[in-house]
């Protein structure tokens, strides 16, 4: 798919849009949403999918904006490099990484980054403010047609406010130099509504080597409903710095030399910008509705990070800098009616997705004390376009069976030059994947799902077009779940699936090295039990269990992987949570994360140890309109890894190589407290 081609269809669906609104027009009935979740029995064409909402996400506590993620059950939000960088993920067996496999979006803009300096599939959400959380919708697995790119292992959809509840003025003061103010409000106009948002925040963490993190964010929406049309154009500002407190070696610490919260190199460093612009418009007519979404988006980062140290350069040291110039351009848009199909009630979707990323400059630098050297870079100039089409027909044959089919249509276009020390080229490849999934009942509040389908993932620009061991530029996923939905029980929403997912190949290109390390083909497979129960209207409680195996099913000769494990794959993810709200003038929420051992090498001579941590909120209403909360933290206390890592790495010019457990702590216990005015 060339750049013009892209550029027609971009024409064509910004034609069709206007075409469309001037349809005839039919009142749009006013939503009202309460409680926790929407996830009620009928509701959704899977048992892992599901939606919560704005009520839950204000009541629990988050350490780090992207923790608005682990309301996916089964997702664990992790961080390797501080406040700023983005997170680590994981979910059905996979290390994601910084986003591979599981693809996000706020208000229709993707989060996932291809072909990023750092990381292909690089999701940061750290400009996010969940004050402005109006929604999360996420499925899993490769059943939704609408999903493309990154959503093998799944997908979450973040909708935001078009006008707050409240206005809010918040204060939040912490150890560590924590500070943060968030000032939010909406107001109508003459016509419409405008939303603003202005967040500061800072923080220096309990490392050695302060981070001093620093982060300014901004957000304004204008929205605006007639009729049955609705739409919102909103911009966004963000910018962040920090020390980076990167994984240090075990040995290290253990012999002394640093301690649990040290670093063998106090100049790494990371500087980030976003900038975007989106539209949204729902117009709905008497036979269905027309929905799209369009958004630009500007961003630069720059990290320096030195993970092996002196193991290749004695004499300047390991450090590198990753540094990335981007500009995004993207539309989607959709089109379904109701109708029948052989007399039975149907309704047929179809959809267009458009994105570009202009990636100028691309670089991986040598360097020392947090500046570039001159030798061994690596840069280039990426143009990367993906275009894709997908048809989906839900159709009620019975009052107890529901069938969703539906196929998708990809083409990625990459173009790689200007290049130093670094292989330039272009290729073009096309892939498609059909989609599957039944759904029966209820009986007995209960309905049953059998979903089957096939995705895939992108590879890095760079690594498609390399001279040397390329990769492939889409991989394919195959995907097969059976699940279970009840609402038996009075006031617990219960679910359970079964779960495969198979790989066609895990080569990846390695952004820290700018090479392509082949990995194989691979399998995982596992279960999932999740449990929302409002024992009264004050109460609930949440406990998500998952269970996963990940392994290699091929292997590329001896190496790199002696053995069938998949390093950094998660085998048992388990999340309890209890919240209290509106009981007198008292709320709060405790919850606990435990995310089991895991192999760090193939052959699994080396494992992780498990993590456990609990966060705790105990809040007051002063007044109405004022409100005070204590977060904690770690309340436990517990000496635990974000993430472990094992590879060879030497921590001064004289000393070994050595291999051994590299890791992010968690932070200690942790106390903040925020006061919150509505208006």
């Amino acid at each position: 798919m060339t750049a013009p081609f892209a550029s027609t269809c971009l024409a064509s669906a910004l034609a069709l849009s206007t075409s469309w609104a001037g349809a005839q027009t039919t009142e749009l009935e006013p939503t009202v949403v309460r409680g926790n979740y929407n996830n009620a029995v009928g509701t959704s064409d899977a048992a892992s999918q599901g939606v919560v909402t704005s009520k839950l996400i204000e009541n629990r506590p988050t350490l780090r904006a992207a923790e608005v993620l682990e309301f996916v059950p089964g997702v664990i939000v992790t961080q390797h490099s501080g406040d700023g960088k983005a997170n680590q993920y994981f979910l059905r067996g996979f290390n994601l990484d910084h986003g591979t496999d599981f693809a996000t979006f706020v208000d229709g803009m993707p989060v996932n980054m291809p072909t990023h300096a750092h990381g292909h599939g690089y999701s940061d959400l750290n400009w996010l403010i969940p004050e402005l959380v109006d929604r999360l919708s996420y499925r899993k697995g490769p059943y939704g047609a609408e999903e493309g790119d990154f959503a093998s292992a799944g997908a979450a959809r973040i909708r935001l406010f078009d006008t707050l509840p409240r206005g809010v003025a918040s204060l939040t003061v912490g150890e560590n130099q924590y500070r943060r103010a968030l000032l939010a409000h909406s107001s109508a106009l003459t016509t419409g509504t405008l939303l603003y948002a202005l967040e500061a925040a800072q923080n220096d963490g309990p490392w050695d080597h302060p981070e001093k993190f620093h982060r300014l964010n901004g957000v304004l929406r204008y929205s605006l409903a007639e009729g049955n049309t609705k739409s919102s154009l909103t911009a966004m500002a963000y910018a962040a710095h920090w020390n980076a407190s990167d994984q240090v070696p075990q040995g290290a610490v253990d012999s002394g030399l640093i301690g649990r919260f040290g670093t063998l190199d106090p100049t790494d460093q990371g500087r980030t910008k976003r900038f975007s612009l989106s539209y949204n418009l729902l117009h709905a007519m008497d036979d269905g509705d027309f929905k799209l979404s369009a958004y630009a988006i500007q961003s630069e980062l720059k990290l320096v990070s030195n993970f092996t140290y002196f193991l290749d350069d004695q004499v300047n040291g390991d450090q590198f800098e990753q540094a990335e110039r981007r500009k995004v351009m993207g539309l989607n848009t959709s089109r379904s009616w109701n109708t029948t199909l052989a007399g039975h009630d149907s309704t047929n979707t179809v959809g267009l997705q458009l994105r570009q990323d202009r990636i100028d400059p691309l670089g991986l630098y040598a360097a020392k004390d947090g500046q570039r050297l001159s030798t061994n870079d690596r840069q280039s100039t990426v143009r990367q376009t993906s275009v894709g089409l997908f048809a989906e027909n839900a159709t009620r044959w019975t009052p107890w069976f529901k069938s969703v089919a539906g196929v998708r249509a990809d083409q990625l276009h990459v173009d790689v030059s200007q290049t130093t020390n670094i292989s330039a080229g272009k290729k073009t490849t096309s892939i498609a994947t059909p989609k599957l999934s039944l759904v029966f009942g209820p009986w007995d509040k209960t309905e049953y799902f059998v979903n089957h389908g096939q995705g895939f993932h992108s590879n890095d620009a760079r690594g498609v077009v390399s001279a040397v061991d390329p990769a492939p530029a889409l991989v394919r996923s195959k995907g097969f779940e059976v699940g279970v939905r009840s609402e038996l029980i009075p006031g617990l929403q219960t679910s359970l699936a079964l779960w495969q997912l198979k790989l066609d190949s895990e080569l990846v290109f390695v952004g820290d090295a700018g090479v392509t390390e082949a990995m194989g083909a691979s399998r995982r497979h596992g279960i999932e039990w999740n449990n929302h129960y409002v024992a009264t209207p004050w109460l609930l409680f949440d406990l998500d269990l998952a269970a996963s195996q990940a392994r290699f099913t091929t292997t590329q000769g001896d190496a790199p992987n002696a053995g069938r494990h998949v390093p950094g794959s998660v085998n048992m993810v388990a999340s309890a949570g209890a919240s209290v709200s509106d009981l007198g003038p008292w709320f709060g929420h405790v919850q606990l994360r435990y995310f089991g051992p895991r192999a760090l090498i193939e052959d699994n001579s080396q494992r992780s140890r498990s993590t456990l941590l609990a966060y705790a909120r105990v809040g007051y209403k002063i007044t109405k309109n004022l409100k005070l909360a204590l977060d904690v933290f770690n309340l436990f206390d517990r000496q635990a890894s974000d993430i472990d890592y094992y590879y060879e790495s030497r921590v001064s010019p004289t000393a070994d190589a050595v291999s051994q457990v590299h890791f992010h702590p968690v932070e200690p216990r942790t106390f903040r407290v925020t006061l919150n005015a509505n208006f």
